[in-house]
């Protein structure tokens, strides 16, 4: 290991190559079916770290510098392994996770952990680390045999993933280095049947497309199953959380971020109501309640002047926000309003995943990897 010698118990070690065993016979990997066949087949449910925005598999968490990832990243770590709501608002299944803090010193990471328990009990099924050694160069075996010794892992958190990326091979294009870089990763996820969240940055010039926010070629978002980007948002929002994947839905959150607590808490109704101007907010609350409303009424419940409130809805419909009928009655425009997000699901009520699932439910099976006894040179339990 290059640098000063880290203590035992921030160090992931790393060992030889993962093999399979030798006297294990060899399993079929299945990738075709007739359609009749495919269509007979029964899946298990996705597991969910967080329900409803992260699922297991490749999760890219992507924002600007400073603007609060591992702050998000942490606290919904430490609600995972303790078992209570993520984002103070979202149940959880409780399980062990691991938090890869790459950029933080142990004295921070114990700092941030205290303002965020709040004098409550560390999770003992929380594992952190200030070290780990690149994916290509030993990380993903270290981090192979701790999913081994935790089998029922529902989440694998590294903060960044440009410190684990390692060095781009030769000859590839830059997308294909930032797709191969990934693929090390999604296997990990893929094999464990565990949600992996790669924390990561944004460029600096905005997009009104935020997959194309992320930092690198298309290839970082093309290899994640899902893609999380955390933005400042204008208003008395901190944030907003756009969320898009392969296994959850298209969505958009609204977040606010309680310094003193450390904890991103997440906010009812869509982005606009925290975004907009409070008159607008108002009427759009009123009317995604009592659609077909004119502005004499809306004005009434919302205690505003009525000349205030019609003008407000005029300027509203021009900026597509809302739709008039000749009669003068408002409601949302057919289309849902940007922001307007799905309700989060409950946490599925099977417990089968990727790893446990039979031979022929759609996931090959897989060569285990080898568990390494617990000794002073390899800390993680």
């Amino acid at each position: 290991m290059n640098g000063p010698e880290r203590p035992a118990h921030l160090r992931l070690v790393s060992g030889d190559a993962v093999h399979p065993p030798r006297d294990r016979p060899d399993v079929p990997f299945r990738t075709s079916w007739s359609a009749d066949e495919l269509m007979a087949m029964t899946f298990p449910e996705t597991k969910w770290a967080v329900p409803g925005v992260i699922a297991e598999g490749l999760n890219l968490l992507a924002g600007p510098p400073k603007v609060g990832k591992s702050w998000l990243s942490l606290s919904t770590a430490i609600a995972v392994a303790a078992g209570g709501k993520a984002l103070e608002a979202i149940e959880v299944e409780p399980g062990p996770v691991l938090y890869l803090a790459l950029e933080d010193t142990p004295r921070r990471l114990q700092s941030r952990m205290r303002k965020i328990l709040n004098s409550a009990p560390a999770p003992r099924d929380l594992t952190l680390a200030t070290h780990c050694p690149t994916l290509p160069q030993g990380g993903e075996e270290a981090i192979s045999r701790w999913l081994e010794r935790n089998p029922g892992a529902r989440m694998v958190v590294i903060d960044v993933f440009a410190k684990v990326r390692g060095l781009t091979p030769p000859g590839l294009s830059a997308y294909d280095a930032d797709y191969a870089a990934m693929s090390r990763a999604k296997g990990l996820a893929d094999t464990f049947g565990v949600a992996v969240v790669l924390v990561h940055h944004v460029r600096k010039m905005a997009s009104d497309d935020f997959l194309a926010e992320v930092s690198g070629t298309n290839g970082l978002a093309g290899a994640a199953d899902a893609t999380l980007v955390l933005k400042r948002a204008r208003g008395t929002a901190d944030g907003v959380l756009h969320v898009t994947g392969r296994d959850v839905e298209e969505a958009e959150y609204a977040m606010a971020f309680e310094p003193t607590a450390g904890i991103w808490r997440l906010l009812d109704g869509p982005p606009e109501d925290h975004t907009l101007s409070a008159t607008r907010a108002a009427i759009l609350r009123h009317v995604r309640q009592h659609p077909n409303t004119t502005p004499k009424v809306i004005a009434e419940a919302i205690s505003l002047a009525y000349d205030n409130v019609k003008k407000t809805c005029q300027r509203m419909t021009a900026d597509g926000q809302l739709c008039a009928d000749p009669a003068g009655r408002y409601r949302l425009p057919t289309v849902a309003t940007p922001g307007s997000v799905p309700a989060v699901p409950a946490v599925p009520d099977s417990t089968s995943n990727s790893a446990n699932a039979a031979d022929l439910q759609g996931q090959p099976s897989l060569w285990g990897v080898p568990a390494v006894p617990a000794d002073k040179e390899n800390p993680l339990p």
